[in-house]
């Protein structure tokens, strides 16, 4: 998108990834869910391999969002949400890349193994960390977080959950691009759907931006691809009203950064190849699904190599799954957004001096 349009780098951006990601058919997987379907149902968008230090899809955010601390004088960023966040996890090991101090601000959430990993990849960077009993007091902790950090003499930026703004979305508009030019490339097939989870809403959103772009801009597509995303938090977090607010005003933001008119998009364009997937959600965020745990074994015995967990991955997998049983009639590309490398060992002291409230959830965490 930069090269595109230079200008969008006024926002500030960070050489923090290793783009583009490759795009790869899966046959052998799409054979093994759905025998005789054939070649090509089934391409993977590896944003795992985004870096080897720790990958995924926040790499791409954490790229504009920690270039725009940067550029702001901050000493220190804070990430915000889920004791188990991927965005804190990967913002912590990317940060001192730039610089930059590492903090979060984090509330308990469901028990599970990989959050558990996470939290304990989190404490042993060790952020300066509020700790929160629940998710209603996010804005308090916010507040507190840059407080203490002007008390400290520096200067905080305290990202959003997930980095979900405008300009992080922006992330995710050169991400559609990149994979618009794949496509143009012959790298891949243009897809019929590309399959997503939505939490936070960041990446959605400027997919969508970015996917219409393309085609407005007659890069890789002719035919606009549906974005899928499978709900993995809750009503009203993830709504499809605030996915498609969001893009909106990306788009605003793209447009007056451009002055290029294809850059703008109503709410009502861009949610007509929209489709927010709630049928996998399960019972709440961070909770094992039957159909997540069918697919995490399907894609396993596969011999697949892809790292899926029960909060995020499994679920939009549940999704692919249900496509190619259907036979559901293009390619499905399926966009990989948890980090597959490999976790840095975790240091007991840091994790032993983390708040109790940490401590005590890790402790029940690693029981369950």
């Amino acid at each position: 998108m930069l090269q595109r349009f230079p200008r969008i780098a006024e926002t500030g951006w960070a050489a923090l990834g290793d783009f583009p990601t490759p795009v790869e058919a899966f046959d052998d997987l799409a054979a093994s869910i759905a025998p005789g379907i054939g070649g090509g149902a089934l391409w993977i968008k590896r944003d795992d391999l985004s870096h080897a230090l720790y990958g995924g899809n926040k790499v791409r955010t954490l790229e504009v969002l920690l270039g725009a601390a940067q550029r702001a004088g901050a000493s220190r960023v804070y990430s915000t949400g889920a004791f188990g966040s991927n965005h804190a996890a990967a913002a912590l090991l990317h940060a001192p890349r730039l610089g930059l101090k590492g903090g979060v601000v984090l509330y308990p959430q469901p028990y599970s193994s990989a959050a558990a990993e996470n939290l304990e990849l989190i404490l042993t960077q060790r952020p300066d960390v509020v700790a929160l009993p629940h998710w209603s007091l996010l804005p308090a902790g916010m507040l507190s977080a840059a407080s203490r950090e002007r008390r400290a003499g520096g200067a905080a930026t305290v990202m959003v959950p997930g980095g979900a703004t405008p300009v992080g979305a922006l992330a995710y508009v050169s991400a559609a691009l990149e994979l618009a030019e794949q496509v143009q490339a012959g790298a891949c097939p243009a897809p019929a759907r590309v399959v997503v989870g939505v939490g936070s809403c960041c990446t959605s959103a400027g997919l969508l931006v970015g996917l219409r772009l393309a085609a407005k801009l007659g890069v890789g597509f002719t035919r606009l691809p549906l974005l899928v995303s499978v709900r993995v938090t809750p009503w009203p977090v993830t709504a499809a009203r605030r996915v498609l607010d969001l893009a909106r005003r990306t788009a605003a933001l793209l447009l007056e950064l451009t002055a290029d008119e294809r850059a703008g998009a109503s709410i009502a364009e861009l949610g007509s190849a929209f489709r927010l997937e709630p049928d996998f959600f399960g019972t709440g965020y961070g909770e094992a699904t039957a159909s997540g745990l069918a697919a995490m074994a399907s894609w396993g015995a596969a011999g697949s190599g892809m790292t899926l967990d029960t909060t995020y991955s499994a679920k939009r997998a549940a999704c692919v799954v249900r496509y190619l049983e259907r036979r559901a009639p293009g390619p499905t590309l399926y966009w990989a957004t948890k980090s597959s490398a490999p976790i840095p060992e975790a240091d007991p002291q840091a994790i032993a001096a983390a708040p109790w409230l940490m401590r005590r959830w890790l402790r029940a965490a690693r029981q369950a």
